[in-house]
């Protein structure tokens, strides 16, 4: 899609990105989550994430917001610290245009310029084969799969983990 445009998400993105990401919660199995989050939560962890330096990357197709993605911390602990973990959501209009492949490209980008040295996907479902090959695609390893460990929607939900180097990797001290 050449009219889509790869920018830092905005506050005032805030409320696309909370209908986008309601629409995966309630009908989908992306995220583990079962209510979505109102607007204020959704800017809570938007400046949450930007605060600490985290990339949040919006993708709009003709002014609307087509979808979004950030990084964030894979865990909390300290040594964790050069480690992200990726999320990626696409409005179901836009679903296979390759939006969340463009999103992840920049993201990948954003995340290496700013040190991290491994970013995971931890994708929700072994059934999401489009998240499955936008990261393998993007050069993301698969690790291994977390089966049965979420239940959603009347089903048991498998996780699958999926790595890939940024940045020098573990080749050097941070």
């Amino acid at each position: 899609m050449s009219n889509v445009t790869i920018r830092p998400a905005a506050p005032a993105d805030i409320a696309a990105i909370t209908r986008i990401y309601a629409e995966a919660v309630l009908h989908g199995t992306a995220t583990f989550e079962i209510e979505p989050p109102d607007e204020p939560e959704m800017a809570r962890r938007y400046r949450t994430l930007i605060a600490r330096d985290y990339p949040y990357l919006v993708a709009a197709f003709d002014g609307a917001i087509a979808g979004y993605a950030y990084a964030g911390p894979y865990r909390e602990r300290p040594a964790y610290k050069w480690c992200v973990e990726d999320s990626i959501y696409v409005a179901p209009e836009f679903h296979r245009k390759g939006i969340g492949r463009l999103l992840l490209t920049r993201l990948i980008e954003g995340s290496e310029t700013l040190g991290f040295r491994q970013m995971l996907g931890v994708i929700g479902d072994s059934a999401n084969t489009a998240s499955v090959a936008v990261h393998a695609a993007a050069g993301f390893r698969l690790v291994g799969t977390f089966q049965s460990v979420g239940f959603k929607h009347g089903q048991w939900l498998d996780t699958v983990l999926m790595q890939r180097t940024i940045g020098g990797g573990d080749t050097t001290p941070p």
